[in-house]
């Protein structure tokens, strides 16, 4: 199923939803708000942030992201997206929050139960509530069943005669950085609660959408999402096992996965310093709290990726064993390259531990997508943000934690004489690895 194709169906069914409100306007929330109100809906963006929402409200964007400013500006100059800090009523509620995890690795769902709470108040009956944020299995129907007992007067069946409230999850699955695109061209699982609603959430999602609308239960469109990121996330760790194998036997392990690859079935993943963002690194967890005694796999594969950064940490310190006052230049802080994004960031981590543990050394930090040092390593007396160049001039070694492309302008000549750990397979192996 692809785009509205014509003006009459897509008025028809801007009319149906003649107002949209996207609970939370980050990384998801904004990029869906404004592709929808491109299209010619109305949207009402709302955050907890007072800053977001005046940023939005300008036609700026917070955060790094290609092209969603074109589509921000563009929808806030047309009059189409607003942003505010309360909910107003609407005819559909997209929630789209964070949803950490816990220290025992279960998911936090307090952001939806905030979100929740702020909705019941103002439905009235025939509003559509999607849950885009990547939840476990059984979160919509909790979503569902809070707004019920707080609103009795509603219902999800008509039951009593009462106004019927329709409840979908749609897991976004887009990649940062190319979110624009992804969120037009990509298939969209769309998971109903009560009778109707996927139908429902599916003619919305058209208003935009080119891909095929995977209609199913609520249940199986979430664990799809987590399912889709613990694949990639087992994939990966074979990649860092083999990573650390390979450093151990003398063999260069992006050769080594190359020439493996180029059987007909293999399709191994590249290593690197761990895995970081808000998807691969936190969603596995997710299936493992649902059902821990049957998920060890699942379970050692993030065990092994969690693990890398600290094998990542011995490498660089290794030859400063016993010595005093390194200066080590760090490359990217980012989850990956070419945003600004570093939620979960192994790369920041990594800084962190290593400033943590070597007091004595000065690390220089090159992040070219920002020019502040994120809150984990403020405070540290011994880190601080450099240019490229004078990291590269300063510094005994180099550590390349993010592939930026901004790095593939370094002449590698500057990295001679100097200790030089790859966690990406960025230059030629006789550079590092």
């Amino acid at each position: 199923m692809t785009m509205l194709t014509s003006e009459f169906e897509q008025e028809a069914v801007t009319a149906e939803f003649s107002s949209v409100a996207v609970i939370g306007l980050g990384y998801i929330g904004l990029p869906t708000a404004a592709v929808l109100a491109r299209n010619g809906v109305n949207v009402i963006g709302v955050d907890i942030s007072a800053v977001t929402v005046e940023a939005v409200n300008r036609g700026e964007v917070p955060f790094v992201e290609p092209d969603l400013g074109i589509h921000v500006a563009g929808a806030v100059a047309q009059g189409k997206l607003k942003a505010q800090l309360t909910v107003s009523a609407a005819s559909v509620y997209i929630i789209a929050v964070p949803t950490p995890f816990l220290e025992d690795k279960s998911a936090d769902l307090s952001y939806i139960l905030a979100a929740a709470k702020n909705i019941a108040p103002v439905l009235k009956g025939g509003e559509l509530v999607i849950l885009e944020s990547t939840s476990p299995p059984g979160t919509t129907q909790k979503l569902a069943d809070f707004i019920m007992s707080v609103r009795p007067d509603l219902s999800l069946d008509g039951s009593d005669g009462h106004p019927v409230v329709y409840f979908a999850h749609c897991p976004e699955r887009v990649l940062p950085g190319k979110v624009m695109i992804e969120i037009v061209t990509n298939d969209r699982v769309i998971g109903g609660i009560n009778e109707g609603a996927a139908e429902m959430a599916s003619r919305l999602y058209r208003i935009f959408s080119q891909g095929k609308m995977l209609e199913t239960d609520a249940a199986t469109a979430e664990l799809s999402k987590l399912v889709e990121n613990t694949y990639r996330d087992v994939n990966i760790a074979l990649a860092n096992e083999l990573s650390i194998v390979s450093k151990n036997l003398g063999v260069d392990v992006w050769e080594l996965i190359d020439i493996a690859n180029h059987h007909p079935r293999v399709n191994i993943l590249q290593p690197g310093p761990g895995v970081g963002g808000h998807c691969i690194a936190v969603d596995p967890w997710f299936i493992v709290s649902a059902d821990s005694e049957n998920t060890p796999l699942i379970r050692t594969a993030r065990e092994v990726n969690d693990a890398k950064p600290g094998h990542v940490i011995r490498q660089i310190l290794a030859p400063y064993v016993g010595s005093e006052m390194p200066v080590i230049a760090a490359l990217g802080l980012a989850f990956k390259p070419n945003i600004d994004d570093m939620r979960e960031s192994p790369a920041v981590a990594i800084v962190r531990r290593m400033a943590l543990e070597r007091t004595d050394a000065t690390f220089l930090v090159v992040e070219c997508h920002t020019d502040k040092l994120p809150k984990e390593l403020l405070g540290l007396p011994n880190v601080r943000l450099a240019s490229i160049d004078e990291a590269l001039a300063t510094a005994d070694a180099v550590a390349l934690l993010v592939d930026h492309d901004k790095f593939r302008e370094i002449d590698t000549e500057l990295l001679i004489g100097k200790h030089v750990v790859d966690t990406r397979g960025f230059w030629p192996s006789n550079v590092s690895r």
